[in-house]
C-alpha cells in the first residue's frame, strides 16, 4: 500500500515539474485576465478604425459590410438552391424551408472536389468548375425545371456594395486562380452559368462562411447575433447599427459586419503578445506579415506552432533526450487534429505517446506530460485571444443597445470548436469572465456554411416580398402631385360653395364669419381680460397691451382643470365653474372691481351673428355638456356671472383660436392675414372680401372668415384619397361621418390611423412576428406624440424600440424601421394634404385682389406643427409648389390663444369708438 502511494507521489511531482518547466518556457504564452481584457480594449479600438471612412483603408480590422440587413424571424420558407465554396471540396445543396405548423429545415447535398490545378489555375476554369458541378446536382436532383433562388457562401475576403456582390480582395487557404482579385466573384458565376447554359438561377446573396453560421444559428435562435469561426481560419461577425457604418448610406436599422479579424495585429497593434514561435510561424507562411491573429488562433497553424516549441526545447535538451526525429523537424508534420488527440481526458497521455512514436520518437512519460502540456498552453492561448476579441464584439453590442446586461446567443463552427475536447468549454467561461455583463448562449452550427447561405436568401427573399406588401399597403397614403392638385382645387370650389348663400348649408367647408373686420395695426393699447377655454385645461389671462414706438404686449395668467364630469355635465355646471375661476383670478389680481372689456376664445365651431354672439354648433375635443349646442355661448356665460353676483364682465368678443392666432402673429407682421392650427384639431381662417360673404351684409372691407375646414370632404369630395384605415378611424370616432379632413391631418387622430395600419400588417405577419398584442388593439393608445419622437432624425432605433416597448410591442430592429416608414407616410400625406389647402386659400386671396403675385404670412399654431420634426417643412414644400405665385411665409404664433382674444377685443373696441 505504501508502495502504491509512493508511486502515486512520485507521478504527481514528476507531473508538477514537467508542467512547471513547460510554463517557465512558454511564460509568454500564458495571458492573464488584464492582459486579454487589454487586448479587448485594443480590438475596440481597431474595430472603430475599420467602420470609419477616414480610416478603413488603413484598418487591420477591415470590419466589411455584408448588406445582410436582418437575422431570420422564423417565417421564413421556400426552397433554395446553395453554393459552399471554401476549401478543397465544395458542395451544392438543396435547402427546403418551411413554417407550416412548426418550422423545419430539410437539407440534401452532394460534395465537389475542387482540384488544386482548378484552385491555381485560371479563374474563368475555376467558376466554370462551379458552374458545371451546379448543373449536375441540380439534373440529379430534378430540380431543373423552373428558376431557383441561389445563395453562395465564399469563404474568402470580399467587399460588398450589395448582398448579390463581392470583389474579392484575396485569396487564401491554397486559393490562386488568376484573374479573380478585385473582380466581382457573382459575376463570374453569373457568366459561367450563362456559357454553360441549361442553369436556370437566380442569385440572391453572396455570404461569407461565418454570414452563414450566425444565419444558421439565427434561424434556430432568434437572439443570434454574432457568429464566429474556429477552424482551418478564424473570423467573427456581428450585426452592428447601420449609423456607426461609414461605408454605406443610410442610418436605419442593422447591418452585419464581417470584422475579418484574423488580420488583428498586422499593423503591430499586438507586436507585444506575439512571441518568438509566432514569427517563426509568420515567417515561413505564404503570407508573411498577414493574418497575424489567425495564425495565433486557428487550426491551420496550431499543430504546426506545436512542433516548433517542441523541436526548440528538444534543441535545449528538454525533450526526447535532445534527440530530435527527421517527421520533428518537418514542416506540417504535427498537424492539428494531434492537439485534439492529445488533449482528450482519459485517453490523452496514451494518445500522446502513440503520436510522438509514429512521428519517429522516443518519449518518455516526462515527456509526453510536457508535450500535453504545451498542446494544452497553446490551445488555451487560442480560445483567450478568441474570447478576448469577442468579448470586444459583445460589449460594443451591448453599449450600442444602451443595456446594462445584455442576453444574446453567438453562433459557432470550425473544426478546432467542435473537435478540441476543451476548447468549446474554455472559450465560453473565459469570454462570461470577460464581460460579465453579457449573458451569452453558445450555440453550435448544424451545417452552418450551406443552410447560412440558403437562410441569408431566404431572408433576402423574405424582406423583398415583405417590402412590397409594405409598399403595397402605403401606396394610397403616398400622394402624387396630381391628387394634392385635385384636393386643392376641390378645397377651392368648397370655399365658394360656403360663402354663397344658396350653397352654405350643403357646403362641407361652413366659412363661417367671424365680424373680425381687420388685423391689429399698432394703435392698439389698454388693459384687458382674455378667457381660452379649448380643452381640458381653461386659462384666465389679464393681457397689457401698449402701442407706439416701444408696442409691447405683457400677459399675467393661471391655469385652471376643466375635471371630465364638468366636461360632459350639464351647461350650467361648466359655465359655473369657468365664472368661479374667473372669481379665483380676479381675487388673485386684485382686480375684482374692475371692469375690463374681455375677449373669450372658445375653441369649438360656433355660428357668429355679431363679434359678441357665438352660437355653439357642435362640441369637440371630448367636450359633451348638456344644453349648449344650438345656444349663445357669450349669453351662457353672462348668465353664469349673474347666478354668482360677484363681479361683471364687459364681454366684446367670442373668438376661435384659429382667428386668434392670425391677429397675435399679425400683431408683429402686418402681412399676416391668415391663421392656421395644426395641434390637435386643423382649421383654417383668412381676410376674405366683404363683397364676396354673402351670409353677411355689406360689400366694403374685409372679414376675417373661420373656415371651420376639418369638415371638408363630409360631402364626398374626397373618398377617393380616403383609405381603409381612415374610414375605420372614422366608424370608432365620437362623430362618424363628420371632420372627415380633420381625421387626416390633425393630431387627435394621426396616432390612430398608424395603429390601425400596424394591426393591418401585424395582422398579415409583416410585423411584430404576426403577433397583436391587447395593448395593440386598445384604440387611443399610439398617440400622435409617438409619431413626433419616432421620426425624430436624433432618435436612434434603439430608442423607437424602446418606445414601442412601452406600448408592450416587442419589436425587432426591422419592425422599428417598419413602425418609422409607416409614421411618415401617415404624417407627410396630413401635411401634404393640409398644404394643398393652404395652397387653395392663398391663391383664392391673390385672385381676389388681382394680384399677379401675392406675399403674405400665414400665423401658425398647434403641437403637431410646433413638435413634429418633419410636418412644417412638408406643409411649405408642399404650399410652395401648388401655388406658385404665391410666397407665403409661416410665422409661429406664441400664446395665441389669449393674447389673441385681447387683441380681437382692442381691434373690436377701436372699431367701435370710431364708430
Amino acid at each position: 500500500m505504501f508502495a502504491v502511494h509512493l508511486l502515486s507521489f512520485y507521478f504527481s511531482k514528476l507531473k508538477e515539474d514537467q508542467i512547471a518547466k513547460v510554463d517557465r518556457f512558454l511564460y509568454a504564452m500564458r495571458l492573464s485576465d488584464d492582459q486579454l481584457l487589454d487586448i479587448a480594449a485594443r480590438f475596440r479600438a481597431e474595430m472603430e478604425k475599420g467602420l470609419s471612412s477616414e480610416s478603413c483603408a488603413t484598418a487591420a480590422v477591415k470590419m466589411l459590410p455584408t448588406h445582410v440587413r436582418s437575422t431570420p424571424d422564423g417565417s421564413e420558407k421556400g426552397e433554395f438552391l446553395a453554393l459552399d465554396v471554401g476549401g478543397s471540396k465544395f458542395k451544392v445543396l438543396q435547402v427546403k424551408v418551411s413554417d407550416a405548423g412548426k418550422r423545419t429545415v430539410e437539407m440534401d447535398s452532394i460534395t465537389y472536389p475542387t482540384p488544386e490545378e482548378i484552385r491555381s489555375g485560371k479563374g474563368t476554369d475555376l467558376f466554370d468548375h462551379v458552374a458545371e458541378s451546379l448543373k449536375d446536382f441540380m439534373q440529379r436532383k430534378h430540380i431543373n425545371q423552373r428558376k431557383q433562388p441561389l445563395g453562395i457562401t465564399f469563404s474568402f475576403p470580399c467587399r460588398q456594395s450589395k448582398l448579390d456582390e463581392g470583389v474579392l480582395l484575396s485569396w487564401s487557404k491554397n486559393f490562386k486562380a488568376r484573374g479573380v482579385r478585385g473582380t466581382d466573384v457573382v459575376e463570374l458565376l453569373r457568366e459561367a452559368i450563362d456559357r454553360l447554359g441549361g442553369v436556370d438561377v437566380d442569385v440572391l446573396a453572396l455570404v461569407n462562411d461565418t454570414v452563414g453560421t450566425m444565419m444558421t444559428c439565427g434561424y434556430d435562435d432568434q437572439n443570434c447575433e454574432v457568429g464566429v469561426i474556429v477552424g482551418t481560419g478564424t473570423n467573427a461577425c456581428y450585426m452592428e447599427e447601420m449609423r456607426h457604418i461609414d461605408l454605406v448610406e443610410g442610418d436605419e436599422g442593422r447591418m452585419c459586419i464581417n470584422t475579418e479579424w484574423g488580420a488583428f495585429g498586422d499593423d503591430g497593434s499586438l507586436d507585444d503578445f506575439i512571441t518568438d514561435f509566432d514569427r517563426e510561424i509568420d515567417a515561413a507562411s505564404i503570407n508573411p506579415g498577414q493574418q497575424l491573429f489567425e495564425k495565433m488562433i486557428s487550426g491551420l497553424y496550431m499543430g504546426e506552432l506545436v512542433r516548433l516549441i517542441l523541436l526548440k526545447m528538444t534543441k535545449k535538451g528538454l525533450l526526447f533526450n535532445s534527440q530530435a526525429s527527421d517527421a520533428l523537424r518537418t514542416k506540417g508534420k504535427f498537424e492539428t487534429k494531434y492537439v485534439c488527440a492529445i488533449e482528450k481526458y482519459k485517453e490523452g497521455l496514451s494518445n500522446t505517446k502513440e503520436i510522438l512514436t509514429s512521428l519517429g520518437l522516443d518519449p518518455s512519460e516526462q515527456d509526453c506530460i510536457a508535450v500535453q502540456h504545451v498542446c494544452t498552453i497553446v490551445s488555451f492561448r487560442s480560445a483567450n485571444l478568441c474570447a478576448a476579441a469577442l468579448a470586444a464584439i459583445l460589449t460594443r453590442i451591448r453599449e450600442n443597445k444602451r443595456l446594462k446586461v445584455l442576453r444574446t446567443t453567438v453562433g459557432v463552427d470550425g473544426t478546432v470548436y467542435r473537435t478540441h475536447p476543451q476548447y468549446a468549454k474554455r472559450l465560453h467561461k473565459v469570454a462570461r469572465r470577460l464581460v460579465p455583463d453579457c449573458h451569452v448562449r453558445f450555440l453550435l452550427s448544424e451545417c452552418g456554411s450551406g443552410k447560412g447561405a440558403a437562410m441569408v436568401t431566404a431572408v433576402a427573399q423574405r424582406l423583398v416580398s415583405q417590402h412590397r406588401q409594405i409598399a403595397e399597403t402605403l401606396a394610397p397614403l403616398r400622394l402624387s402631385r396630381q391628387q394634392l392638385r385635385d384636393v386643392r382645387d376641390k378645397m377651392r370650389v368648397e370655399l365658394e360653395r360656403g360663402l354663397r348663400r344658396d350653397t352654405h348649408h350643403t357646403a362641407s367647408v361652413k366659412m363661417l364669419p367671424t365680424y373680425v373686420y381687420r388685423t391689429p395695426n399698432g394703435t392698439e393699447r389698454g388693459k384687458f381680460l382674455a378667457l381660452d377655454l379649448g380643452g381640458t385645461n381653461f386659462r384666465v389671462l389679464v393681457v397689457k397691451i401698449r402701442s407706439g414706438l416701444r408696442r409691447s404686449v405683457r400677459m399675467y395668467n393661471k391655469i385652471y382643470a376643466i375635471p371630465l364630469e364638468i366636461m360632459q355635465g350639464t351647461g350650467e355646471e361648466l359655465f359655473d365653474h369657468i365664472v368661479q375661476c374667473i372669481s379665483d383670478f380676479l381675487d388673485y389680481m386684485g382686480m375684482k372691481n374692475s371692469r375690463l372689456p374681455l375677449g373669450f376664445t372658445f375653441s369649438f365651431p360656433c355660428r357668429q351673428a355679431g363679434i359678441d354672439k357665438g352660437t355653439l354648433v357642435s362640441w369637440t375635443k371630448g367636450f359633451k355638456a348638456t344644453y349648449c349646442e344650438g345656444n349663445d355661448v357669450v349669453d351662457m356665460l353672462r348668465e353664469a356671472v349673474k347666478r354668482r353676483n360677484e363681479f361683471d364682465l364687459d364681454i366684446v368678443a367670442v373668438v376661435n383660436d384659429t382667428v386668434g392666432t392670425m391677429m397675435t402673429c399679425a400683431y408683429e407682421d402686418p402681412n399676416c392675414e391668415i391663421g392656421l392650427i395644426a395641434g390637435t384639431g386643423s382649421n383654417v381662417c383668412y381676410m376674405e372680401e366683404m363683397k364676396n360673404i354673402e351670409m353677411v351684409d355689406g360689400d366694403e372691407g374685409r372679414m376675417c372668415v373661420n373656415t371651420e375646414w376639418g369638415g371638408f370632404g363630409e360631402n364626398g369630395c374626397i373618398e377617393d384619397i380616403r383609405t381603409k384605415f381612415d374610414r375605420e378611424v372614422d366608424e370608432g370616432s365620437l362623430n362618424v361621418g363628420k371632420q372627415k379632413f380633420e381625421k387626416m391631418t390633425s393630431g387627435m387622430y394621426l396616432g390612430e390611423v398608424v395603429r390601425q395600419i400596424l394591426i393591418d400588417l401585424t395582422r398579415r405577419g409583416l410585423l411584430f412576428r404576426g403577433r397583436i398584442t391587447e395593448r395593440l388593439k386598445t384604440r387611443g393608445i399610439f398617440e400622435t406624440k409617438f409619431l413626433s419622437q419616432i421620426e425624430s432624425d436624433r432618435l436612434a432605433l434603439l430608442q423607437v424600440r424602446a418606445i414601442l416597448q412601452q406600448l408592450g410591442l416587442d419589436s425587432t430592429c426591422d419592425d422599428s424601421i417598419v413602425v418609422k416608414e409607416v409614421c411618415g407616410t401617415v404624417s407627410r400625406r396630413a401635411a401634404q394634404i393640409c398644404g394643398a389647402g393652404m395652397a387653395a386659400v392663398v391663391d383664392k386671396i391673390r385672385e381676389n385682389r388681382g394680384l399677379d403675385n401675392l406675399d403674405i404670412t400665414v400665423g401658425v399654431d398647434g403641437t403637431l406643427y410646433k413638435l413634429h420634426p418633419h410636418f412644417s417643412t412638408s406643409l411649405r414644400e408642399t404650399v410652395q409648389e401648388l401655388a406658385p405665385r404665391c410666397s407665403v411665409t409661416f410665422v409661429l404664433s406664441e400664446d395665441g390663444s389669449g393674447k389673441g382674444a385681447a387683441l380681437i377685443t382692442a381691434v373690436a373696441r377701436g372699431l367701435h369708438t370710431q364708430a
